[in-house]
């Protein structure tokens, strides 16, 4: 158990550089976008797998390798870790004739070494013997080392024994003739994204749906490497509700969105159908010289509203109009109207809307673009702008979070990214600054005004001390001595005075600090690092929480001053802390030393625990935190 308060004024700065450690933790300081997660995931093969690789071949010069992406896309590394894209075009593979071939339909490539060969097709081979004999190199039991599914798509040989392959789950390489291999993903920006669907919740990490039909993967909360298999309840969903459709109407169902009993169905060449009923009866909806339907959004609020949005449009000479790519109907589907406006004409594929602000967001394979428009009534199409700061690659969904505070969007082969809601510049909300959820607030919370530069702010009759701000945040502490069942929060600026909604005044309102994609603000007690799956907890050891909202010190402590390191001021609540439903010691519960209006719990984990993942959440007077998702080790 840690007793030193010095200690931890040693383990804090390098977490809290400079007091303005919101923006830091949340990643909600100047508008740009931040990349979740990585390029690779796990398949259980030799390396971490990519996405698919056409062609890989090194250059003349034997330094250079080059790969180019089933997309198309062609990447260059000297050092096989770091890829920048090439202009360069595949050669003309140099494929040998063999009288005996390793498998039927392989292909044979020659080394630098008379009589040494590689063929491949389903497994990699190799022969010194000038193809008298071969050895599988990659056969693993009952499947493959570097491929999950599916033939090997290259092989590339550099000198006798350094051979490069592409697969469909990315690119493998072996240093001595395949007898070991290693992944050179990690690096290479070929993710085969194509769906959100869902965002981070809870102990839950960000899931994405991949080129391959049915593969879910997730960025857990506090992973640094790669995307893990995982599975999703709305894909499930989804699957089977396209399923029944495509065997009840004898037509391929390519979107499907569901709000109460109605049922939004598309197809392809621009059909849409339309149930109020639950699937009784049909509305039926189509656009000639339309694309695929790709994604539609519904409104909660009245499923009557939606928007659909259209992939690539056939070429036709005769085609007198521009192009369709979104479409509206406010009427429940009895009809669609073109609200595609200014957007360029490219493929749409994702689709989410604000409705409080009417904000439309839409994916499309020339970027991300936001417009406003009032779904509810006819009215022209918006003005598309679009977003800026992304690579310049297709963009294949789009989703808010729940509260509309953040954008997220996947990018094909760059894959997650997410940044402050454009339109929350246009209405600015207040929301916990642990989690940017918004939630009652207690005295001395922390709390950021998404949204908006302040320079400074009153709660009520009281002055908020601000203490840090950007172009499009302001972070300030709810005084300790506010008081009252709810806040009125004004705030000034250059361009005058903003008021925000009250915000509900609760004794405590504990949440635990994340960072944007989920992972917990957790320190290992005793080192003074950070706990993630890269360096879990251990039995028997202590932990630290950072979090907010906890209410009450004593003795008292002056709001916007930071705690002094040694004996900062006490939780006055009882604080309880639960590691999968199971209470565990609290050893300590204060201020955090040095910062201000950090709170600092600290937690015994027990000497026998059920090993991996688990949850932690805090309670305060019957007040639960966030749950989060901390990992123990032995």
């Amino acid at each position: 158990m840690r007793c030193a308060a010095v200690a931890w004024g040693l383990l804090l700065p390098a977490l809290l550089v400079g007091q303005t450690p919101i923006a830091a933790l949340t990643g909600s300081g100047p508008a740009a976008w931040r990349q979740v997660g990585s390029f690779v995931m796990e398949r259980s093969l030799a390396g971490l797998a990519g996405g698919p690789v056409a062609r890989v071949w090194y250059a003349a010069n034997g330094a250079t390798l080059l790969a180019q992406t089933q997309s198309g896309g062609v990447f260059q590394s000297n050092d096989l870790d770091t890829w920048q894209k090439s202009s360069l075009t595949p050669p003309t593979p140099l494929n040998l004739d063999a009288a005996n071939l390793p498998e039927p339909g392989a292909t044979v490539r020659a080394s630098a070494t008379r009589g040494t060969l590689y063929g491949f097709g389903k497994s990699v081979w190799r022969s010194v013997d000038g193809g008298l004999h071969w050895e599988n190199k990659t056969a693993y039991r009952s499947g493959s080392l570097i491929a999950a599914g599916g033939s090997i798509n290259d092989l590339a040989v550099n000198g006798t024994d350094e051979i490069t392959v592409a697969t469909p789950d990315g690119m493998f390489h072996s240093a001595d003739g395949g007898d070991s291999w290693s992944g050179l993903n990690q690096g290479l920006p070929n993710l085969p994204v194509t769906r959100i669907w869902s965002l981070p919740s809870g102990d839950q990490g960000v899931k994405i749906g991949t080129a391959d039909a049915g593969d879910i993967f997730q960025w857990e909360p506090g992973r640094k490497i790669a995307w893990l298999p995982s599975n999703s309840v709305e894909a499930v969903n989804e699957a089977v509700r396209m399923a029944a459709l495509a065997d009840a109407r004898q037509r391929a169902v390519t979107a499907i969105a569901a709000v109460g009993d109605f049922i939004y169905a598309g197809s392809l060449s621009g059909d849409l159908r339309v149930s109020n009923d639950n699937g009784v009866s049909w509305r039926n909806f189509s656009l000639p010289l339309a694309g695929d339907v790709q994604r539609i959004w519904v409104s909660q609020q009245d499923p009557r509203i939606a928007v659909a949005v259209l992939g690539a449009t056939p070429a036709n000479p005769f085609r007198s109009t521009a192009p369709a790519h979104v479409l509206r109907t406010l009427n429940g589907g009895a009809f669609w109207d073109d609200i595609t406006g200014n957007l360029p004409d490219a493929a749409a594929y994702g689709v989410t809307v604000d409705s409080s602000n009417k904000a439309v967001y839409v994916a499309t394979a020339k970027g991300v673009f936001a417009g406003y428009t009032d779904l509810a009534s006819l009215g022209p199409a918006p003005s598309w702008n679009k977003l800026p700061g992304l690579p310049a690659e297709i963009v294949n969904d789009v989703k808010l979070d729940a509260q509309g505070n953040q954008l997220w969007v996947t990018l094909d082969g760059y894959g997650v990214f997410s940044t402050l809601a454009p339109h929350r510049l246009k209405d600015p909300r207040v929301v916990s600054a642990a989690d940017m959820i918004a939630r009652a607030v207690a005295p001395g919370s922390l709390v950021s005004v998404l949204g908006a530069k302040l320079d400074s702010v009153r709660v009520g009759n009281l002055s908020a001390p601000v203490l840090a701000s950007s172009a499009t945040s302001t972070e300030i502490q709810i005084p300790f001595d506010a008081r009252g069942n709810s806040l009125n929060i004004t705030g000034t600026n250059a361009t005058g005075v903003l008021n925000f909604a009250a915000l509900t005044l609760s004794p405590v309102s504990p949440a635990i600090f994340v960072s944007a994609d989920g992972a917990p603000i957790l320190l290992d007690a005793d080192q003074g690092l950070m706990l993630d799956a890269s360096n879990p907890a251990h039995s028997g050891t202590s932990i630290q929480i950072l979090a907010s909202g906890l209410g009450r010190v004593t003795p008292e402590w002056p709001t916007g001053l930071a705690a002094p390191l040694n004996n900062p001021p006490r939780v006055m609540g009882t604080v309880h802390a639960f590691l999968d439903r199971v209470p565990v010691e609290v050893t300590r519960s204060t201020l955090a030393p040095g910062y201000v209006g950090f709170y600092l719990i600290e937690v015994q984990i027990p000497k026998i625990v059920n090993y991996g993942p688990a949850e932690l959440f805090i309670d305060v007077g019957g007040s639960a935190s966030n749950r989060v998702r901390v990992y123990v080790e032995p």
